[in-house]
């Protein structure tokens, strides 16, 4: 080859490669361009988004294993579950999440205009006292009423002592293991989903919107219809759609009385280890919750009210009169059956427990497992949240808005399912970590971080962006500035937002139960196990203890609403 030959060869490598550093150039140019303008000329810097997407991808394991699996179950096992168990579940499932709510719903919102809007004596205690219900688990007040109207329970031996009872009806008329006991039970401790919304509203009315309708003719059920009601649909809805969802994903419940919904009819088929046909069951699940979603979305699109006018009165304290004793005998039905009835059997039967050495070393060291995992959740909701509020609020983009979305899948979706993907990635990528503490740790991060997302972007709005500016002219980067400017000023928002993940996650039970290593129990697997068991003595202080620790976040939630 001539000397010319392969200077002109040399030469056209050279273009070649210049060529191809500038396309990748050109390409690299594209991306920053485009990377820019997503953040909208404001990018947050890599940690700060590494962090937040690491974050995001973590709570859509769920939702990734669950499509994943459903994908390759197989066509024979999807058409026997169509056939067959679907249609069932759908049924069971969707009857009892519409009864709940809407008996729930009723309850509430009659509760919360008694003690907001008439002179029904002691007002002010009863916002409290109705409230209460949040504090005791399903699961617990399932028990509870098990021991009360179960077959061997106390109104059963109280109905064999009774001759005429007995000859009126030829068996035990009440039957707690059926769907109306599972009914009665999941209201009577989902209620106040309704009642504290629908009171921070009615506190919220304007007056003067009341005495316009009055002013033409209305009369006060008239103005109820009118005018109250419009006014309540969206919180309504928002207490509607919360009970739903918890009647969707409860398991405890659903499993100690005997009633197959997809949540127990999902832990089941993973019992019995057959995974693919509990993803299929899942993945179901996973559109009737998002279905349930868009219902209120659009519903609460259609009824959006506004209060314009200038001046605002506290709405009238109006009088019962004649249906005043009716009014307080109500009431006090649903605080006894809700509240007193199961605090007396839990205290009856922890009474005796404590008599017969329930308080060993094994229950404290449940008690003690609780605690660890509860905080060590906590901790990691509290660290984890950050970034994903600081960046959907000091960085607005579609990526922060779509890993903040991600951040809530755990939260809408059941225990069980989030449990079936904690299981399916740990055992195939993590093995490791697979039985440890660390993977129940994580799935009560999946499930509650929103928990403490909720609570520190309430007092991160009311922090100005331009401290955040200044520190940023300083030199501080991103993630710097949001913990060493901006989490000490939010401190007691995301302090209360842990407070709420530490009690969710003792009270969790379908993860914790699915997940848990070998002999590693908490105080909710210890209720559901010994109360399965019929050890009540041993199940009762368990629970009561669950019942004291989750009175701490009601003061929040009063507060709140």
């Amino acid at each position: 080859m001539s000397e010319d030959h392969q200077n002109h060869h040399q030469s056209n490598n050279d273009k070649n490669v210049k060529a191809g550093e500038d396309t990748s150039l050109a390409v690299l140019r594209f991306l920053r361009r485009k990377w820019m303008d997503s953040w909208h000329g404001n990018p947050p810097g890599k940690v700060l988004f590494l962090f937040g997407l690491l974050t995001g991808l973590i709570m859509s394991i769920p939702i990734i294993y669950v499509i994943w699996q459903s994908l390759f179950a197989g066509i024979d096992r999807w058409r026997r579950l169509l056939d067959d168990r679907i249609p069932q579940l759908l049924l069971d499932t969707f009857s009892l999440t519409a009864a709940v709510t809407l008996c729930a719903v009723l309850i509430g919102v009659t509760l919360s205009w008694i003690v907001v809007r008439t002179d029904i004596p002691g007002r002010k205690i009863w916002q409290w006292l109705l409230a209460l219900p949040l504090v005791i688990p399903p699961y617990v007040g399932a028990m509870t009423y098990i021991i009360v109207f179960g077959p061997s329970g106390w109104v059963k031996n109280a109905w064999r002592e009774v001759p005429w009872l007995v000859n009126m009806f030829d068996e035990y008329p009440i039957n707690i293991y059926s769907f109306w006991g599972v009914f009665f039970v999941l209201t009577m401790f989902t209620y106040p989903y309704v009642f504290l919304i629908a009171s921070a509203s009615l506190r919220k009315m304007n007056r003067n919107f009341e005495e316009i309708a009055r002013s033409q003719g209305m009369n006060t059920r008239q103005i109820f219809w009118k005018v109250n009601l419009p006014f309540l649909r969206p919180a309504i809805g928002a207490g509607a759609i919360l009970i739903a969802l918890y009647v969707l994903s409860d398991f405890g419940v659903i499993a100690m009385m005997r009633y197959v919904t997809f949540t127990a009819a999902i832990y089941f088929q993973r019992a019995s280890f057959d995974t693919a046909s509990a993803s299929i069951l899942s993945l179901v699940l996973m559109l009737l919750t998002i279905i349930i979603l868009w219902i209120e979305v659009k519903t609460r699109k259609k009824s959006k009210y506004y209060q314009t006018s200038n001046t605002f009165k506290e709405p009238n304290v109006l009088s019962l009169g004649k249906w005043k004793i009716p009014t307080l005998i109500y009431v006090c039905i649903i605080f006894f059956v809700s509240v007193v009835l199961p605090i007396i059997v839990l205290v009856y039967w922890s009474v005796i427990g404590i008599g017969r050495g329930a308080l060993d070393a094994r229950f404290f060291g449940f008690a003690w497992n609780s605690l660890r995992i509860s905080l060590f959740a906590s901790l990691l909701c509290m660290v984890l949240s950050m970034p994903i509020i600081y960046l959907k609020s000091r960085y607005p983009s579609v990526i922060s808005s779509s890993i903040d979305r991600l951040s809530y899948a755990g939260y809408a979706l059941p225990g069980v399912i989030v449990a079936l993907g904690m299981i399916f990635v740990f055992n195939n990528h993590l093995p490791a970590l697979y039985n440890t503490f660390y993977m129940v740790a994580i799935a009560l991060v999946i499930r509650f971080l929103p928990q403490a997302m909720q609570a520190g972007e309430a007092s991160l709005s009311l922090v100005s962006p331009r401290i955040d500016e200044a520190a940023r002219s300083l030199g501080h980067p991103p993630w710097k500035v949001m913990f060493k400017v901006i989490l000490p000023s939010i401190l007691p928002g995301v302090l209360a937002g842990g407070a709420l993940v530490f009690v969710s996650s003792i009270k969790e039970l379908p993860a914790t139960l699915m997940l848990r290593p070998p002999g590693f129990d908490t105080l909710a697997v210890r209720v559901y196990v010994e109360a399965n068991e019929s050890f009540y003595y041993l199940a009762a202080p368990a629970a009561l203890i669950i019942i004291l620790i989750s009175i701490i976040p009601l003061r929040y939630l009063l507060k709140k609403y």
